[in-house]
């Protein structure tokens, strides 16, 4: 599928503030599943300066600065992403692999020990793990599957356009919650049972709940002889060519779209978001558009 983006964020400030440099993750990835074919990004007021690297979780990065106040601050990112990966499920697992739990390759384990990691997870989301593993008789791929499909049906997704995620135990609770709250849910219950998982940030073309598109989030599992696949426990399905990824990261706040403080006394701000997605079939046929308007 090839995906038209515009993606619009300004900050509105209450009075003239000094922002300090300002970290962005909205170049969309680049990897045997997307290819981007255009990209462009415009400041206003235009930065003093601008960097561009990869980070230490291999999101590609800029970093802009500035040197005059401001009362706004306008991105605005352009980019045109063709997404190959039709089949979420061309992999074959290594045999060690295919049953869970199992140990990582040991040339692997110390990269991935940090992303199989999660502070005091919750006895619950452990138990909501241990018992659809048992279900799917330790089948690693049917777990996954599952348990994205476990999330979608009996957690209400929410919009709630503003804040970091909520903890897993407090979703799996409440039985709801926004798409980065059920994606984190997902991580936890993963890492509950070893299994290496990451957040991603990004967009898709299918509406959420209320009929229309945001900035989406879910999560990616390393799968011995398959790598870094993605799962949507907001839809509860694998991930194939309807996302467009941006970034990703151990935590949530390494794959935050864009990230920066302002100094001004007594100042405040306003953020908004705007997302225009056109989306053809590989062809060019127009397959549909969606403004959307929101922040991640």
């Amino acid at each position: 599928m090839l995906f038209h983006i515009k993606h619009v964020t300004r900050y509105t400030y209450s009075r003239p503030v000094f922002c300090e440099p300002f970290t962005l993750r909205l170049r969309p990835r680049e990897d045997a599943w997307q290819r981007l074919t255009r990209y462009q990004l415009s400041v206003d007021p235009p930065a003093a300066g601008m960097s561009e690297y990869l980070d230490a979780q291999g999101n590609c990065v800029t970093r802009c600065w500035f040197n005059v106040p401001m009362c706004t601050l306008t991105f605005v990112v352009t980019s045109v992403v063709e997404t190959l990966h039709t089949n979420a499920f061309d992999f074959l697992l290594e045999a060690g692999a295919v049953k869970l739990p199992f140990e990582y390759p040991a040339e692997s384990r110390t990269i991935l020990d940090p992303f199989r990691c999660a502070a005091n997870i919750d006895g619950r989301v452990a138990k909501l793990a241990a018992e659809i593993s048992s279900d799917v008789q330790q089948d690693t791929a049917r777990f996954l599957s599952e348990l994205a499909r476990w999330i979608s049906a009996n957690c209400q997704q929410i919009v709630r356009p503003t804040g970091e995620p909520a903890a897993a135990e407090i979703t799996l609770s409440q039985r709801q919650g926004s798409c980065r709250d059920l994606a984190v849910l997902f991580i936890d219950a993963c890492r509950s049972l070893g299994l290496a998982s990451r957040f991603v940030s990004g967009c898709q073309t299918t509406p959420e709940h209320d009929g229309h598109h945001y900035l989406h989030a879910w999560a990616e599992t390393y799968l011995p002889g398959a790598g870094w696949r993605g799962w949507d426990p907001a839809q509860g399905l694998a991930v194939a060519d309807q996302h467009v990824a941006l970034a990703s990261g151990i935590a949530p706040l390494a794959a935050a779209p864009t990230a920066g403080t302002f100094r001004g006394t007594d100042a405040t701000s306003n953020m908004d978001v705007q997302l225009v997605i056109r989306v053809a079939a590989a062809d060019g046929a127009a397959a549909g558009m969606s403004q959307l308007q929101i922040q991640k």
